[in-house]
């Protein structure tokens, strides 16, 4: 079995008993940003992963939902960010770069700009890499989408400048997606699902599951030492990767399926996605 796998660090706790040989994966495991993996399930050279919860949108009935896995939050998210040089509000027309590398952040902000803020900017595609950040090669645009470890690096940025007495920063409007998603809803919201091909041998699907499982609940008994491990990959204060994980959720409860499938509905009405169904890996 060939298990997708997103390399950044939110994906620690999923992986950590798996990564230190404490619990066995029956399956292989192919590293990849988010799109590159939704793009191996779309080619069938995947067998399960971890998606974008569009991906699975777009066509549920290629997919199986894992149960009690995701990747969600119920108000800040911290790591997909919109960063911008004027009020959200005041950016139609202008020129927003937005990240290749996660569907589901492109569609929310894109529903968030047309039915709650109310204007309609220039979508470019585009990446912010965390070594470009670092090392001050990023080009500054009017507004830019940013996510993963490259967003908690910019982020960081502020606080440091504030904490220096430096001048204010490049963009001063900063718009998590997760923490507008609970003030325009009320609802947890789901990034990222764990799905198999529905081609996929069932029993073997649901050992990779049940090792997925097994393995994200010693990561979550162990939060504060991934924390660590999250500080030394990526240069960040240990206690800011310990926010950052502790605030982010990995089951699939009743209150996320009810964030998911109004994400959903809300996709559908606009002409997004087609219409579908959740559909769950069947117990053995």
């Amino acid at each position: 079995m060939r298990v997708g796998r997103i390399p950044y660090i939110n994906c620690y706790p999923v992986y950590a008993a798996i990564d230190r040989g404490l619990v066995p994966l029956d399956g292989t495991l192919v590293d990849g940003v988010p799109s590159a993996l939704n793009r191996r399930m779309q080619e069938g050279t995947l067998d399960v992963s971890v998606v974008s919860a569009v991906e699975y949108a777009r066509d549920s009935r290629r997919y199986l939902l894992l149960p009690d896995l995701a990747i969600s939050c119920d108000g800040p998210v911290r790591s997909v960010l919109l960063f911008s040089r004027r009020p959200a509000t005041e950016l139609g027309g202008a020129r927003l770069v937005v990240s290749r590398s996660s569907m589901t952040s492109v569609a929310l902000l894109e529903l968030l700009f047309e039915q709650r803020w109310r204007c309609r900017p220039s979508f470019v595609p585009g990446d912010a890499e965390l070594e470009d950040l670092r090392s001050a090669r990023e080009e500054v645009h009017d507004a830019r989408l940013v996510i993963g470890d490259a967003a908690l690096f910019l982020r960081a940025g502020p606080r440091r400048a504030a904490r220096d007495g430096a001048e204010p920063r490049e963009y001063p409007y900063v718009y998590d997606l997760g923490e507008e998603w609970k003030r325009w809803t009320g609802l947890p919201f789901v990034f990222a699902v764990w799905v198999a091909q529905r081609s996929a041998p069932a029993a073997r699907a649901l050992r990779v599951h049940a090792d997925l499982v097994a393995s994200r609940d010693w990561g979550l008994a162990h939060l504060d030492l991934l924390a660590r491990q999250a500080a030394g990959y990526t240069g960040f204060d240990t206690a800011v990767c310990a926010e950052y994980l502790a605030g982010l959720d990995y089951g699939l409860s009743y209150g996320h399926l009810a964030g998911l499938t109004e994400f959903f509905r809300r996709l559908v009405a606009a002409g997004r996605v087609p219409d579908g169904t959740l559909a769950f890996l069947p117990a053995a």
